[in-house]
């Protein structure tokens, strides 16, 4: 099983950015999956997260700003972002849902 995220950089303050989780080993129908962040210091926080019937959570930090999707067909998990402010920054994980599989991070930097 392998989840691999990109699509983290540096951003301005109400920028934008699309994180992409490519996952491999297992399908969407097997798992909910997520998107978790740990900002410097602090500890992980469920930012959003999608079950295989579509059934949609946001933090409400990210409601109104972010946009979880997936594409079964691609195996892919996304996460928009837009509206970013510098709380926003951390590094940003896509997990199944309960952590039996993380990614490697992608950092985001809002400054």
């Amino acid at each position: 099983v392998q989840l691999v995220e990109s699509g983290g950089g540096l951003v301005q303050p109400g920028g934008s950015l699309r994180l992409s989780c490519a996952v491999s080993g297992i399908t969407f129908d097997d798992y909910a999956m997520g998107w978790i962040r740990q900002a410097p210091g602090k500890g992980l926080e469920l930012v959003s997260s999608i079950s295989h019937e579509g059934t949609i959570y946001y933090a409400e930090s990210a409601k109104g700003r972010f946009t979880i999707s997936q594409d079964n067909a691609k195996n892919e998990m996304y996460l928009q972002m837009s509206g970013l402010k510098p709380d926003d920054t951390a590094v940003y994980y896509c997990a199944t849902y309960g952590g039996d599989y993380w990614g490697q991070g992608t950092q985001v930097t809002v400054s």
